[in-house]
This record gives C-alpha cells, structure tokens and sequence, in this order.
C-alpha cells in the first residue's frame, strides 16, 4: 500500500473516497437527549456537504458508526465517508486509529482501492494520534484469505492521510513513517499467525525470520537440535521430540551503532508452530486453531522488525523457541521427568515433572529465558499464548500481564496509553510457586486447573529468578473470533505495540 500526506483543501482533494471523523459533542447527561454529531473538520463544504444527511439524526457518530453519501456537493471526492468516534469527551487516540481502520475496512468489499483518511480537527498537532491513524489503516488493510484459490485481492492501493495547511509537515511525515512501521509490523505477525501448520513449520518460521533480519538490518541466527542438545536445552528439546518436524531456535539481534553501554533488553517468544497438545492431546473441536501457538514468537519477531527499522537506541536481544508439539512413540509422557537448560555449566539444570504434555509452552519459554538470562540481557518480556486459564479469568477481550518487578512494569503500564492494548496485571507470590512443587522432581509444569494462568507464570519466574521481567499471556486475544468494523476476523498481531513501546522507554 502506498501512503502519502495532502495539507490541501478537503474539498479540493480529488479522490475514490474521503474519509472525515465525527463525533457526538452532546454534552448533557440526560438519557433521553439526543446525539450532536459534529464532524472534526473546519473545511466549511464539507460540512456543507454532510449537513442534510446529519440534520436527519439517523447518524449518531457512534464508535466506528459509517454512513457514505455519493457525488457530495461541492467536493471534488466521488464519495464522503464519515466515521464516527463515539462521545467527544470519550474520544481518545485509540479510537481515533479504530475509526481509521474502519475507514478502509468498509472501503474494502466496495472495490474501492485509495483512501484519503482526515486527521480530526484539534488532534493535527498530536503526533501519536497522527501514528495511530496510519496504523489503523494499515491494520485495516489485513485479510487472512491468503489461500483462496480464487481470491479477489481487496488490498488498499493507496493510502493519503490529510492534514491541516498549518500542520508541521516534519512531524506528519515522522508520523506517517512510524504508523506504516507498526502497521506492517504487526501485519507480518499476523501473516506468520495465519500460516497452516503446514506451511509454517519451525523451521519455515526460521527462515522467515533470518529474511526479515536480512532486510533490516538485524544479527541473526537459527539453529536447531544440535545446539538444542550442546546448550543442554532439556525442557525446549522435550517438546520437539514426539514431532518429524525439527525444532529452531531463533536469536534476533539489534545492536545500533555507538551504543556499547546500557541495558541488554531479552524478548523471549513461544514459537509452538502446531500444537496438538501431544500425548495429553487436545479436543478435536478448535484443535485447527493451534496454528497461533506461535502468536508469541510472531509477536517478538515483529516487534524487532519495527525495533530495527524506528532505530531505537538500546540493545535488544529476541530468542524464539520454535517446535511442534505432537503425539508420536518418541515424544515425551505425562509422569516423565525432564532436565532444563543450566544457567551456569556449574550449576545443575532445574528439574521438571512433565504432568501434562499440553502444558509444554512454558517448557520451551523455560530454557529461552536461561539462554536470555546467560547471553547477558539484564531486563526480559516473554509472550505466550500459554495458558485457556487467562481466558476465564478475563475473556477474550484483555491479555494477562504478570511482574516480578514494580518499575519494570510500569514502563509497560505507561506504554498501553500509546498503543490501546489491553492488558491487566495479575499477582505472583509464594502460595502460587508452591502448588507447582513436584514430589519427584524440583517443579512440575502445571499446578492444575485453579489459577492456571498464575501457575504457569511462577513458572517462568522460576527460571527468571531476579531478573527484572514481564510476562505476557496473550491465548485469549491472539485470534479475532469475529470480525470487527476496524480488524479482520483471524490473527490480532497482538502485543507488537505494546511491546515496541516498552522498548522504546529504555
């Protein structure tokens, strides 16, 4: 997709479609009082334009609420999209990127391929909501029909974004770059999540990211059994073991010039390319869906890509266990006892009661953090799709964060104000780590069914130990059960922004 900025007249810009914002500015709190929808452009013909169609009170510029209006007079535009905001006090940047989103989307199936996008009157000066709407357009722009056989490419051509004459053209054209940069970074996520099994095993994954490495600059490598067996990676290699299909362990490198000092930041991803479950083997029901097992490692794959290319000025180390998990003679038993990853050649591995092969995210996550942890990163985030027990604890609507430490945390805290994910804190504690105690080993992978989500985070602590770390559980938000207005149904790309932002704050 194409991108460019117009600073010229609304009304003068020749176009396919205009898209311009509008929210409801009724301020009264009485319930039965009616919507003002108020479009957020000083371009007086297009208000001229709208105004018959808004006088009606059939559009109550609720959030991500369209009416289109054909051959609108007095603009040079074919078509005038508006796209509403909800409430104008509740209007933040997050809706403003979801509106943009929706823009396209509904541009989309109309066959309509360039979209001019109007940055809302008052939020022209603000850079973030600049980004935001460049990366809800390019989010919009994802389908996830990639294997139709007679598959009508509906992607976006071009993409103008219109600001105010007296916008500060260096700063809308900063924007605009890192809006495309997130975008599209999340969007390679989510084309890495949607791929099948099949097409997408660990080491496809690998050689999709060396490439992506390639293109950006990044340090490298992909290795698999071999190293798995010469670093004593017991836990990860455990997991691979029941499949045909060889393991990949993926270390990404981004170390920008003239910085030799400073924190070493670890992204650690579960990389699980399928997961069946193996011998404690998954329903068959949804079982297709556990191509997203690797939503993780996509997440930190991507989150490099944006990291590299933005030139972020801190090191950043991402490590991506990739496996499939699957039932076979050779693959690993409930009730099997396994050795993970030494973090010092003179200390012994931890020790781990397999209870439930399913449980194996946490298996792969345990020996990327040592290797993390050895390589010499001094702050880490994981990523899992790791437990169904965050799900009931807050649907499918909120990701679970977990923290060992308060400062570390609240530069990811401060991040979600940026990027509109949400995530919701989680508690650790002693109480939790004991359930996980194994009677035959030092810990076992699963502390059953209460407090699953929190179990399987004192996991990780184990073997993060005092490193400053976060946690994040994204099984419940990972995949898009249902199309919205502003996001396809499938891959979210969840956790990309968050991510880089959390980065960026070092």
């Amino acid at each position: 997709m194409r991108t460019a900025l117009s600073f010229a007249p609304l009304s003068g810009i020749s176009t396919e479609l205009l898209a311009v914002l509008a929210a409801d500015t009724q301020t009264t709190k009485n319930r039965d009082a009616k919507p003002q929808p108020t479009l957020l452009t000083s371009d007086t013909q297009v208000e001229a334009a709208a105004a018959q169609m808004l006088a009606t009170g059939e559009f109550k510029a609720a959030a991500n609420e369209t009416v289109l209006l054909h051959a609108p007079a007095g603009l040079a535009a074919k078509r005038l999209l508006i796209v509403g905001l909800g409430k104008q006090a509740k209007a933040t940047v997050h809706t403003v990127r979801d509106a943009a989103g929706t823009a396209v989307r509904f541009a989309k199936p109309r066959g309509i391929r360039e979209i001019v996008i109007t940055l809302p009157q008052n939020y022209s000066k603000s850079l973030l909501h600049a980004v935001a709407m460049v990366e809800g357009a390019v989010i919009g722009d994802f389908d996830p029909d990639t294997y139709r056989s007679e598959r009508n490419d509906q992607s976006m051509q071009t993409l103008t974004i219109a600001a105010p004459a007296d916008a500060d053209r260096a700063a809308a054209e900063a924007a605009l770059a890192e809006g495309v940069i997130l975008g599209e970074s999340q969007n390679f996520a989510r084309s890495l999540i949607n791929e099948p099994g099949n097409k997408l095993t660990p080491t496809i994954l690998g050689q999709r990211a060396a490439l992506m490495a390639q293109e950006v600059g990044l340090g490298w490598e992909v290795h698999s059994t071999e190293m798995l067996d010469q670093l004593k990676m017991g836990a990860f290699r455990s997991v691979a073991q029941g499949s045909a299909e060889p393991p990949a362990l993926i270390v990404l490198r981004y170390e920008p010039e003239g910085i030799s000092e400073g924190p070493i930041l670890g992204l650690v991803g579960k990389g699980i390319t399928f997961d069946t479950g193996g011998i404690s083997i998954k329903p068959a029901d949804n079982m297709d869906k556990m191509k997203y097992d690797m939503a993780g490692g996509a997440a930190m794959i991507a989150a490099m890509r944006a990291i590299a290319l933005l030139k972020l000025r801190v090191r950043v180390i991402a490590i991506v266990c990739a496996a499939e998990n699957m039932p076979s003679g050779t693959a690993q038993k409930p009730g099997d006892v396994q050795t993970a990853m030494p973090f010092a050649p003179d200390k012994p591995g931890k020790t781990i009661e397999i209870v439930n092969t399913d449980a194996e995210g946490r298996l792969v996550l345990a020996d990327g953090i040592t290797y993390a942890r050895q390589l010499g990163v001094t702050h880490l985030i994981d990523a899992a799709t790791l437990t169904a027990a965050i799900s009931v604890a807050l649907g499918k609507i909120t990701a679970g964060v977990f923290s060992n430490d308060d400062t570390t945390y609240a530069r990811f805290e401060a991040g979600l104000a940026v990027t509109g994910e949400k995530f919701w804190r989680l508690p650790l504690g002693e109480e939790y780590a004991d359930i996980i105690k194994s009677d035959i080993a030092d810990i076992k992978n699963t502390g059953g069914r209460f407090g699953g989500a929190i179990t399987a985070a004192e996991f990780l602590h184990t073997f993060v130990e005092d490193t400053p770390w976060i946690h994040l559980d994204i099984a419940g938000v990972a995949w898009v059960e249902d199309a919205r207005p502003f996001i396809a149904k499938g891959p979210s790309g969840v956790a990309v922004r968050s991510i880089v932002e959390w980065v960026r704050s070092f």
